[in-house]
């Protein structure tokens, strides 16, 4: 069957580079397929016809949200108009899953064929909203297999179609020409410290990462540790916290971005919890994860979240492969013992990165071509293909 016309609904850039992608996937297979909906300027690229700037779902918060929400209202009531005025073989909704599972029900309830790619963390809170998921897409889309798995047990028709990330990262890659590039010395441990992305994650893990940091260098001579700022903004807020710390300057050397490449050059890497840690899986790094947060946040999320684990590389994996500090455990003491271990302990680290090069291989499934192969068999009316359809009996949930 050829497909004809996709309507997909992109929230913020991520979901502008996987809709990109996917665009580029169904493009080659059905040269003529037409798109339309919102997104930005990589999926405006590949041909999709945008009946809003993608920014108009990028509202973070909750009191921002209330605040917008007669404007959101009326546009997912304008989208839905749109798309059954002109009835797409299936509509998408790229993550947003606050916004775009309604209008996904909306349509499904109307007669389109829904599917909604990257899961929301179903699986880890509210977990009972798997129910109203249900309702909303003929199919999800996972990047995780983990997510599948869960899906699958709730008998909702999903694809793992693999990550996006895994495919861009190599399977191989060099410690020593990544060193060279940082100017970093290519003799002595590399330490790779990533506070976070976010204002508060600075707040809350900043000082207490530069303080185990320091522990670290007094007790290792040769020890580097090299700090990417993720936003020009955050290099100023981490400056001021690096000025404290004089005796820890002259081994510190602080990037404007290049994550990745301190990644890959260092030996060890301290990081905040989130997609920071699949990334240093995926640059097959030992690491070890701490994470602190308000009070009241951290008092929700112990009732609330479901799982054993919050890191991405240990859910995957289903195992404790990664340390995991947190709150009142993120101490830069305990951080400094754990790390201090890694860091003495080479044979372990290099059965570490073996075991991450072994997932990075499994999660490298070419994404966008089987999202695309998923999106086929919804737009034919038949099921989804073994490829990327997961066996009930062969899953098991976190």
């Amino acid at each position: 069957m050829t497909v004809r016309r996709i309507y997909l609904v992109a929230g913020e850039l991520s979901g502008d580079l996987l809709g990109a992608g996917l665009m580029r996937a169904l493009k080659t297979r059905h040269p003529r397929v037409a798109f339309r909906g919102i997104g930005g300027p990589r999926m405006i690229a590949e041909g999709l016809d945008s009946r809003f700037p993608l920014e108009t779902l990028s509202v973070m918060g909750l009191i921002e949200v209330l605040r917008h929400l007669p404007r959101l209202v009326g546009v997912r009531r304008e989208l839905r108009r749109d798309a059954l005025a002109w009835q797409p073989d299936v509509m998408i909704g790229i993550d947003a899953p606050d916004f775009n599972l309604g209008l996904e029900r909306q349509l499904r309830e109307a007669g389109l064929t829904t599917a909604h790619y990257v899961s929301p963390s179903v699986w880890a809170w509210r977990q009972g909203r798997v129910k109203g998921i249900a309702k909303s897409v003929d199919a999800m889309l996972t990047l995780l297999p983990f997510e599948a798995a869960f899906y699958a047990r709730h008998r909702v028709p999903v694809a793992f179609v693999g990550h996006p990330l895994a495919d861009e990262l190599p399977l191989d890659n060099d410690r020593m020409a990544a060193r060279a590039e940082l100017g970093l010395p290519a003799a002595g441990p590399v330490l790779a410290v990533l506070p976070g992305s976010r204002a508060s994650e600075i707040r809350f893990l900043g000082e207490t990462f530069l303080a185990a940091a320091e522990r670290l260098c007094a007790a290792r001579p040769r020890l580097r540790v090299v700090i990417p700022a993720a936003t020009p903004e955050r290099r100023g807020e981490l400056e001021m916290l690096i000025a404290e710390h004089p005796a820890l300057m002259a081994r510190l050397t602080l990037l404007d971005g290049q994550a990745r490449e301190a990644m890959v050059a260092a030996d060890a890497v301290l990081l905040a919890s989130g997609t920071a840690a699949l990334e240093a899986m995926l640059c097959h790094r030992a690491m070890l994860v701490a994470y602190r947060m308000a009070p009241l946040t951290h008092w929700l999320a112990r009732r609330l979240v479901k799982t054993e684990w919050i890191s991405l590389p240990n859910l995957i994996a289903r195992e404790a492969l990664v340390p995991e500090l947190i709150q009142g455990e993120a101490r830069p003491a305990a951080i400094a013992a754990r790390l201090g271990e890694m860091l003495d302990d080479p044979a372990g680290r290099a059965t570490l990165e073996a075991r991450f090069a072994a997932m990075h291989a499994d999660l490298q499934r070419d994404a966008s071509r089987r999202a695309a192969e998923a999106i086929e068999a919804l737009a034919a009316g038949q099921p989804l293909p073994a490829s990327v359809a997961p066996a009930l009996a062969d899953e098991v949930a976190p």
